[in-house]
């Protein structure tokens, strides 16, 4: 998966479709992503201990890595290449214009 904690997105597609957000969680095992805004669901909490009150609190939750691709600050929402360095690692680049994410 070639999307990462920190990186900005755009949903593609589902109800959520055009609203960009940054990556808060990535989950290569499930091939997942939790984007900041997008996809909320209700929680009812009950409250816990003197201090934590309960109530109902929006979650965010997991969207498909398939869903959503970067947006690249030139060209927008783009797919990923990878291409290695003068140190001979591996960067991403962006697909469109071929500059380094």
């Amino acid at each position: 998966m070639r999307i990462r904690k920190g990186d900005t997105v755009q949903v593609l597609s589902g109800k959520y479709r055009g609203k960009q957000g940054k990556v808060m969680i990535a989950l290569p095992g499930e091939g997942k992503v939790i984007v900041d805004g997008a996809n909320p669901a209700k929680r009812h909490t009950k409250p816990r201990g003197a201090t934590m009150q309960g109530g109902i609190i929006d979650k965010d939750m997991p969207l498909p890595a398939s869903a959503v691709a970067i947006v690249c600050p030139a060209d927008g929402p783009t797919r990923i290449g990878m291409r290695l360095d003068d140190a001979g690692r591996k960067v991403r680049i962006c697909r469109k214009c071929g500059t380094e994410l």
